[in-house]
């Protein structure tokens, strides 16, 4: 019977212990429910099917595309994305950290749902210790959206997942990691470098007078 109180995720342990069947989950095209380093996301593999089965899960308006968390710049490279020499330098001093960069490519490899208006692919390089290890186990990114139904703030603790999806639980639509209660901290910031200068689209966690110290042609934000 699918687990509906979340699996332990919290120890070095308790992550490698549920290294198998969270990846099997997610290579069966299931929901993964999982702590980060701001509040519990939903994620999926990036194949077009899994993206559309959270598309649906979510309720997301075609114009709003989810960000992919990844363990490793490497992932990048396989999926054609490009590390622009702006991208590049935030990276090297920002990853891993509270930083979501919107980067050009991935035609061809990445489903157009999770391309954003910009017309690039968001993504960050998360700092969560046992999401780390889950991604570089699973070997590829996954996508990641804040786990609540629309209209309710974002989930900080499994037992709201429970709350709210009790049913998808029960059927083994979501897989749900118990990370513990995630303490408040504020949103990723987010830059767009697919133009030819860096643009602040959404502030968040790092304010833009220290990403200047790296790109000072940034835009945005004050």
């Amino acid at each position: 019977m699918p687990e509906t109180r979340g699996i332990p995720f919290w120890s070095p342990e308790e992550v490698e212990a549920a290294l198998a069947g969270t990846i099997a989950h997610l290579q069966d095209g299931g929901v993964l429910a999982y702590p980060t380093e701001t509040v519990y996301g939903f994620g999926t593999m990036i194949d077009r099917e899994a993206v559309e089965r959270l598309v649906l899960l979510k309720r997301r308006p075609p114009a709003k595309p989810f960000l992919l968390l990844i363990s490793e710049t490497r992932m990048l490279a396989r999926l054609g994305l490009e590390m622009t020499p702006s991208a590049s330098m935030l990276a090297s001093r920002h990853w891993p950290g509270p930083l979501t960069l919107v980067l050009p490519g991935g035609e061809g490899r990445i489903p157009e749902r999770l391309r954003g208006p910009e017309g690039g692919i968001a993504v960050r390089w998360t700092p969560h210790p046992g999401l780390q290890r889950l991604i570089g186990a699973l070997g590829d990114p996954i996508t990641s959206t804040s786990a609540n139904l629309p209209g309710q703030p974002p989930a900080v603790t499994a037992g709201e997942i429970v709350d709210q999806w009790r049913n998808e639980l029960t059927l083994g639509r979501i897989r749900l990691l118990d990370g513990g209660r995630l303490p408040p901290s504020p949103a990723s910031t987010v830059v767009d470098c697919t133009g030819r200068v860096p643009r602040v689209i959404r502030p968040g966690a790092l304010p833009a007078s220290t990403l200047r110290e790296s790109v000072p042609d940034l835009i945005g934000d004050l």
